[in-house]
């Protein structure tokens, strides 16, 4: 029972990133034949990409009737996105941040942080908060519209598109990705939950660490990917672009489906870390226009300590 539960997270954590991985590619290579530029692909097409395994795992699971494993996977996903992701990448080398972009795509995520505390101090996230939620996220897939719509009215911007049909094989590999990404989901779900039960911990707790580590690794590969190649825009618009969709479309869509019952520990512990951690990278990026090797171990640091912290006072 335990190595066919290994076996199948394994499994699962293979489709997930290797659907990500064609997600990605064919999302870019579209958007790039598109005449989309790197900022926007980093903030939406990019975003919506690697956030497709928490999308599918959450809305799974919500749908199964495992909020807490939901709700863990959403948030835990936010928190593992900058403190474990972006601090591994920054840790690595400095990044220099655009103030004027950062600092607007910060504030969305704020918003959505600070929205989602208010909207579940009554214990619970109901089809009408998760509708609040979706407000801002439509309110940030306007805004980048808004700039892409900006950019293209630029004489010196446009450039010849590429037809749609001559984009097949691209589009049969971003549906090919989407599958694996949706079945792969499903799989670590049912894992996910089995693993909760052989270790007699909370799901959420697995939600938050485990499986929320699990579905973040598209955008590790990603950030490391750009970082290395010296496009740290699309590390950055990833990143917030992803922490904001975890809030926002997941968790909204999510209550959609049915109320989200929210546990005290995530009210306590989880949401104002993930708020804490939030309000360090943006302070972080428009200090000094650029993201610190220091400040990229500080993140670190603060991860690690809230997984501890999970272990030793919510197991």
């Amino acid at each position: 029972m335990v190595l066919e539960t290994a076996l199948l997270l394994i499994l699962s954590l293979l489709m997930i990133t290797k659907g990500a991985d064609w997600f990605v590619e064919s999302a870019v290579s579209i958007s790039e034949k598109s005449g989309i530029p790197k900022i926007i692909v980093g903030a939406t097409i990019v975003s919506f990409a690697t956030t497709s395994p928490e999308f599918a795992v959450s809305v799974t699971a919500a749908h199964m009737g495992h909020v807490d494993l939901s709700v863990g996977n959403a948030v835990g996903s936010a928190i593992c996105n900058i403190g474990l992701v972006l601090g591994f990448i920054v840790a690595i080398r400095v990044i220099d941040v655009d103030k004027h972009s950062f600092l607007r795509k910060g504030a969305f995520m704020l918003v959505s942080g600070v929205l989602l505390i208010l909207t579940t101090l009554d214990g619970k996230l109901s089809s009408f908060d998760g509708i609040l939620l979706l407000l801002v996220f439509l309110g940030f897939m306007y805004y980048n519209y808004k700039l892409q719509r900006a950019v293209f009215d630029g004489a010196e911007n446009r450039r010849e598109r590429t037809p749609l049909l001559e984009m097949k094989k691209d589009i049969l590999l971003f549906l090919t990705g989407a599958l694996l990404v949706v079945l792969g989901s499903r799989i670590l779900v049912d894992a996910g939950i089995s693993i909760a039960e052989w270790l007699g911990v909370p799901q959420m707790l697995i939600g938050l660490t485990l499986v929320a580590l699990g579905t973040s690794l598209p955008e590790l590969i990603t950030a490391v990917s750009s970082t290395l190649k010296g496009h740290q825009d699309i590390s950055i618009g990833n990143i917030l672009g992803a922490n904001i969709m975890d809030i926002t479309l997941i968790l909204g869509v999510s209550s959609q489906i049915r109320t989200l019952e929210i546990l005290p520990q995530s009210i306590m512990y989880d949401f104002p870390v993930m708020l804490l951690i939030m309000v360090m990278l943006v302070v972080f990026g428009i200090t000094r226009r650029k993201l610190e090797r220091w400040e990229g171990v500080l993140l670190l640091g603060v991860y690690l300590s809230y997984v501890a912290g999970l272990f030793i006072y919510f197991r």
